[in-house]
């Protein structure tokens, strides 16, 4: 059995109570695919990232949630990435992923750790009338609350994310979905996460995230759904790029997330931010 050493970190925050939590494994070699599920599992965090080898530039990444096997997971490739720049110093680091080559560039930044990820080609398509029926239907929300400037749809950028915009920010904050249902509505649209926003201005966006696929309830912070996110808005001409959007996320659950996202002309999206260790 390979072995390695596991590293427990929380991203897109600088406060260890704050961001969402990931494992970061490391090793020669990835454990086999069973092994890797127990893990995630035991360290109980919505992702677990596996990495391989041990050195180099170049690695293999898995992600893991407790229940599955996701795609690409934003916030425990942040973890990942500061915790190779601890490890190994600054530098970009090329992951590749099932979905596809990954960069994750790594700095300091005023001498706290910080890094970006790049994600695969963005894509999307808009969500049908059925599937944004269900999904309001599950979450307890009515057709009115969508913000009619953001069309549902369909997002894409390494996993795939059904977005949806409200008009207000007491809508977003009255999150009390039915789990079993949403995540079977999930499962047969092949969905990471749902990106449950709230455009306050051009540049700031609030987001919450349901992950009952991967048996968690709420994500606090959500890179891979950020870059999905950011994506959508420049290939369905909703933005004027190049810009730079903050999402603040997590603030209802007591565990306050920042991401940043910068959109370029073309390209993948830069999703950025800074991750710190927890305490066993």
């Amino acid at each position: 059995m390979p072995s390695g050493t596991l590293y427990r970190k929380t991203a897109f925050t600088t406060n260890p109570n704050g961001g969402n939590p990931a494992g970061v494994w490391i090793g020669d070699s990835l454990p086999p695919v069973e092994e890797m599920q127990r893990i995630a599992k035991e360290v109980g965090y919505s992702e677990t990232a596996f990495v391989a080898p041990a050195s180099g530039l170049e690695r293999t990444i898995r992600y893991y949630s407790p229940e599955i096997e996701v795609p690409f997971c934003g916030h425990a490739t942040i973890a990942t990435g500061v915790v190779l720049g601890e490890t190994d110093g600054e530098g970009t680091y090329r992951l590749a992923t099932i979905v596809g080559e990954v960069p994750v560039a790594v700095r300091s930044r005023d001498g706290v750790p910080e890094a970006s990820l790049t994600s695969v080609a963005p894509t999307y398509t808009a969500a049908s009338e059925a599937l944004v029926g269900a999904a309001l239907t599950a979450l307890g929300w009515q057709a009115a609350d969508l913000d009619g400037a953001i069309p549902p749809a369909k997002a894409y950028a390494g996993a795939w994310h059904l977005v949806l915009a409200v008009h207000t920010a007491e809508r977003l904050a009255a999150l009390d979905y039915d789990f079993e249902g949403l995540k079977a509505l999930m499962q047969a649209e092949d969905l990471t996460t749902l990106q449950l926003v709230w455009r306050e201005n051009a540049d700031l966006f609030h987001a919450r995230n349901p992950f009952p696929v991967g048996g968690v309830v709420e994500d606090p912070a959500t890179g891979a759904a950020a870059a999905a996110l950011g994506g959508y808005l420049r290939e369905a001409n909703l933005i004027e790029v190049p810009t730079t959007l903050l999402i603040r996320q997590g603030e209802t659950m007591g565990r306050p997330s920042r991401l940043t996202v910068e959109i370029p002309a073309n390209g993948g999206i830069v999703v950025s931010g800074n991750a710190v260790s927890i305490e066993d």
